[in-house]
């Protein structure tokens, strides 16, 4: 039996107004709605600059509740166009505890719940710690109107761990709202190198799990960032189903057929070859004698 979705990539620029990258974010969602997308995903934080690049206390104004604002804005959004939205968004969860957090919002305007982001990196100009408490709820699956997907962020993205675990949940796609760039002062070779190695574990991610991979990314000069772009989606065997350029914002729809999920799981069926019994060193964070 068929079970065909189309998704909806919005990879664009931002700018420092929130309410301005808002009007515009819902701008492209209807566009990508008028094409027919079922399921929006948006960039990571795309309501601002990325902030990260700096420890910078007033920042910290930019966060809001979840369920807020945004998401009541965008929840208007989805019903009226009965589309799908994950929005990853800047969470205050109380004072002095903040998150890196996506919503994701039914085809009827319902806010389904949130996954919060568990990897939290912190390297030069991603000092994602200082702003971030790491997530408690664990990894999550929604169950929306079209299918059942799994939500995760950005440095998620490095961690096969996180993806199988998302998978065993039973998401049939894994969507991973992104902020990835390079530092402006780097070579080509080295920009080639960390893009081909950031979109090559995604694609494992669906190789191994036997799900649709769905990344988007961000685009534009920010500081001392040039923001990649390069969303795209990798079907269950990893190969690359669409690619969006580095440079340029960009809207694109595509039509994913989840059934493919289940031929490509038995012919390759590495769920069912999983040694679960001996995987228990993977809970060390080393092994060693220590």
């Amino acid at each position: 039996m068929d079970q065909k979705v189309k998704v909806g990539l919005v990879q664009m620029s931002c700018t420092s107004g929130k309410e301005d990258n808002l009007k515009k974010t819902i701008s492209k969602i209807r566009e990508v709605a008028g094409q027919g997308a079922q399921i929006v995903c948006l960039q990571e934080l795309f309501t601002s600059l990325y902030f990260c690049d700096v420890e910078d206390y007033d920042n910290f104004l930019l966060a809001e509740t979840i369920p807020g604002p945004s998401t009541d804005s965008l929840s208007e959004v989805a019903k009226e166009l009965n589309v799908v939205i994950i929005a990853s968004l800047f969470e205050k969860r109380a004072q002095g505890l903040y998150h890196n957090t996506t919503a994701v919002l039914d085809a009827d305007g319902t806010y389904l719940g949130k996954y919060r982001k568990m990897h939290i990196p912190d390297d030069p100009g991603y000092y994602e710690k200082f702003y971030f408490t790491p997530g408690d709820m664990g990894y999550k699956v929604f169950d929306t109107k079209y299918a059942k997907i799994g939500v995760l962020i950005c440095w998620d993205q490095w961690y096969p761990e996180a993806a199988r675990i998302t998978a065993l949940m039973g998401a049939e796609i894994l969507f991973f709202p992104t902020a990835i760039g390079w530092a402006s002062s780097q070579e080509v070779n080295t920009n080639t190198e960390q893009y081909n190695a950031w979109q090559t574990i995604q694609r494992s991610h669906a190789v191994a799990n036997g799900v649709h991979v769905v990344s988007v990314n961000r685009t534009g000069d920010e500081g001392h960032m040039k923001f990649w772009g390069g969303s795209f989606i990798a079907n269950p065997f990893g190969t690359v189903l669409y690619q969006a350029p580095h440079t340029e914002e960009e809207n694109h729809v595509h039509e994913l057929d989840l059934s493919k999920s289940d031929r490509y799981r038995t012919h390759w069926p590495f769920l069912r070859d999983r040694r679960i019994d001996s995987y228990t060193p993977i809970t060390k964070r080393y092994i060693d004698e220590g």
